[in-house]
């Protein structure tokens, strides 16, 4: 049996669900949480995803599909970056499900990261959504 090693981010933002769906669904938003990407997607299930954008100073287009949409709830689309080293194949694919979970006025955020190759590959995966979370908060508590 396979092992699985999700990566998992969580925080609290103290805002309403709503106000956290706007950011992680705003293109504008994402440019300033996603390291300088360009999201590009019209969040219809079934639909493409892409992110464009320089990584040290290489241009890339990372892809996905939409996979759930339930506006302030859930969203889980799946991911692959050319920059991972891996063929584009199927099993070198991410699924990223964000949840945000109501509680006393804020919003528990949530991100997984499935299909980690390793238990070692993991910890750097949840490195990266723990600093992309931590600006989603950072956004959403603007006023």
């Amino acid at each position: 049996m396979a092992e699985d090693f999700d990566a998992i981010s969580t925080t609290t933002v103290e805002a309403p669900r709503d106000r956290v769906w706007a950011v992680i669904t705003d293109p504008v938003a994402a440019r300033e949480f996603m390291f300088g990407t360009e999201l590009v997607t019209d969040w219809a299930v079934g639909g493409p995803i892409r992110w464009r954008g320089e990584w040290k100073g290489e241009p890339y287009e990372d892809h996905g599909t939409v996979l759930e949409v339930v506006p302030g709830e859930r969203l889980v689309h799946t991911h692959f970056s050319p920059l991972s080293g891996e063929p584009d194949l199927p099993e070198h694919h991410h699924t990223l499900t964000w949840t945000l979970d109501e509680h006393d006025g804020s919003t528990v955020l949530t991100l997984r990261q499935d299909n980690n190759p390793s238990a070692e590959a993991m910890p750097h995966s949840k490195r990266m959504w723990d600093t992309l979370v931590a600006k989603v908060k950072e956004i959403a508590e603007r006023s």
